[in-house]
């Protein structure tokens, strides 16, 4: 008797982490006199699923490689998105991509904000320049689920105006009657900045939420976070309730080469995103 065999269904596409996978650039919107945010496809159309907080190795071929935390909505696996600053010898070759250009893609890698673990918390989210992008898929989560959460806050300081990222999303995020939103710059000309003038953490005093039952997410400079945990300390957050992004170092992503080694940590694996309170006893320190 003939046997018919069925072909078997292939659910799933294991790759080598090591093996950076093509993606073509799909659009590019500058967002910064120096800053970009790039939407990528890849060519054989899989889809690149994510949790808000992970990144990817950027690869340039014939250049180099770099850690850019991703900055899309983890609704939208099909579109891979970073915002990304043209501040290295990488990063600048990789802000002068142009659509239709090929990079590799390495990842996701690393940990993500816990975003499905503070559902039923209010949620204050304070972001220092750049570090708005890493913040922005939690932030798309959070609008996604807003039902799950109590109050909502986004505190977002820039050096100047024309630092500011992605002013079209702040400007409808504002006129949203579930979501606190403050922004404040540096230093601005009266002719060009109405808004307050000001450190992040200035903000931070008018934020309304519940110390008891809030979780903080923060990103920016390290010396910006390093205040913004005073500030959200002195509101009565304890330091299991904050948690910080830490990109640094990073040159394998999978901790074989030991570069981004921070204390008992490798921040490719363990972090970016550490909860505070596993932290706090080398964050700041100069020699680590």
């Amino acid at each position: 008797m003939a046997v018919t065999l069925k072909p078997q269904v292939i659910t799933e596409v294991f790759t080598d982490p090591m093996v950076p996978v093509p993606y073509r650039v799909r659009r590019v919107r500058r967002e910064t006199a120096d800053t970009f945010t790039f939407e990528y496809e890849a060519l054989d159309g899989r889809r690149f699923p994510f949790a808000p907080g992970q990144f990817n190795m950027l690869y340039l071929f014939g250049v180099g490689e770099v850690p850019i935390s991703i900055s899309g909505d983890p609704a939208h696996p099909e579109l891979l998105v970073h915002t990304i600053r043209a501040v290295g010898t990488v990063t600048k070759p990789l802000c002068q991509a142009k659509p239709g250009d090929i990079i590799g893609v390495r990842g996701p890698f690393g940990s993500s904000w816990p975003v499905r673990e503070a559902a039923g918390n209010d949620i204050v989210i304070v972001a220092g320049g750049v570090g708005l992008a890493p913040l922005r898929p939690a932030i798309y989560y959070i609008l996604n689920h807003r039902g799950e959460y109590g109050r909502v806050v986004l505190l977002y300081g820039a050096r100047t105006p024309g630092d500011m990222l992605y002013k079209k999303e702040l400007a409808e995020w504002r006129g949203r009657f579930d979501l606190q939103v403050e922004v404040t710059v540096d230093a601005a000309r009266p002719d060009e900045w109405q808004g307050n003038v000001g450190v992040v953490t200035t903000l931070i005093p008018r934020a309304h939420f519940d110390p008891h039952h809030v979780t903080a997410l923060v990103c920016g400079p390290e010396i910006m976070m390093r205040f913004t945990i005073l500030e959200l300390q002195k509101r009565g957050l304890r330091d299991d309730q904050i948690y910080i992004s830490m990109e640094r170092n990073m040159k394998c992503a999978i901790a074989l080469c030991g570069h981004c080694q921070y204390g008992p940590h490798f921040v490719c694996k363990d972090g970016p995103v550490f909860r505070f309170d596993r932290v706090k006893e080398i964050f700041g320190r100069r020699e680590i």
